[in-house]
C-alpha cells in the first residue's frame, strides 16, 4: 500500500519547507520562507535582463533564465548595512551567479560571486557595476574554493560584511577562503547599506555564461544582523 495516500495534503505541503529552513544556522533569522517569494522582488532595471525564471520547488528556491541569454537579479526588499548571510548552493556547471551585497536596484554591489563554469570562482570578491573594486587578485586565492567545494552536492556559502570601507569575509563549508578590506567605500554613492540579491548572468554567443536550460538553487538563506 501506498503510504503517502494517508498522509494529510497540508503535512506534504509543509514537510519540504520544514525541511528547507532546518538547516538555518544558530543565530541566524530566514531571510527566505521556503514558499514564495514574498519579501523579495525582480529588479526591472538591471542591465543581465528582467527573467522572470525565479520558482519555488519543494522549499528549494530556483534560478533559470525565462529565455536564452535573458538574466536578472532578485532582491529582498529590505536594505541591510553590516550583516552575516548564509545560504545553500547548488548550481548547474556552466552557469554564472553571484551573491550581491549592499546592492541597489539597478544591481551595483559588492559581489560574492558564483561563477560555477570553466575559469570561474565561487566565493570570490567582485565590484558589480563599483568602480575602483580590485579584489579578484587580493585577500583570497582565486581557486581556495575548490579545496573545499564538494560537487555535486549542496555548499554551505556564508558571507560578511562590516564597516564604512567594507570588511568582507567568505565562507565556505565553514572554511574561510576570504578576508579582504576594500581601499575605500566604493558602493554606489557611498552607500553603507542595501539589499541583497541573487544573480543570474546574462549569456550570448560572445559572452557564455550560462548553459542553456541550466540552474543555480538555493535554500536555507539567512542572515544574521551585526551592531
Amino acid at each position: 500500500m501506498n503510504r503517502t495516500r494517508w498522509i494529510a495534503p497540508a503535512v506534504v505541503c509543509a514537510l519540504p519547507v520544514a525541511l528547507a529552513l532546518a538547516g538555518v544556522p544558530e543565530g541566524f533569522t530566514p531571510l527566505w520562507n521556503g514558499k514564495d517569494l514574498t519579501g523579495w522582488h525582480i529588479s526591472k532595471v538591471n542591465h543581465h535582463g528582467t527573467s522572470q525564471g525565479w520558482a519555488v520547488e519543494d522549499g528549494i528556491l530556483t534560478a533559470t533564465q525565462d529565455k536564452p541569454g535573458n538574466g536578472g537579479i532578485l532582491l529582498t526588499d529590505k536594505k541591510y548595512g553590516n550583516f552575516e548571510v548564509s545560504l545553500e548552493i547548488k548550481p548547474d556547471f556552466g552557469c554564472d551567479g553571484g551573491l550581491f551585497l549592499r546592492s541597489n536596484e539597478k544591481g551595483n554591489a559588492y559581489q560574492v560571486m558564483i561563477d560555477y563554469l570553466e575559469g570561474g570562482s565561487v566565493g570570490g570578491i567582485y565590484g558589480e557595476g563599483l568602480k575602483g573594486v580590485d579584489a579578484r587578485e587580493q585577500g583570497f586565492p582565486r581557486d581556495a574554493w575548490k579545496k573545499v567545494w564538494r560537487k555535486g552536492e549542496w555548499n554551505t556559502l556564508r558571507a560578511r560584511i562590516e564597516g564604512e570601507v567594507p570588511h568582507i569575509q567568505v565562507w565556505m563549508n565553514d572554511q574561510q577562503i576570504v578576508d579582504w578590506t576594500d581601499s575605500a567605500n566604493h558602493a554606489a554613492d557611498g552607500a553603507t547599506e542595501g539589499m541583497i540579491a541573487l544573480q543570474m548572468h546574462f549569456s550570448n554567443e560572445q559572452v557564455p555564461r550560462w548553459k542553456e536550460g541550466g540552474f543555480h538553487r538555493y535554500r536555507n538563506i539567512a542572515i544574521r544582523e551585526l551592531d
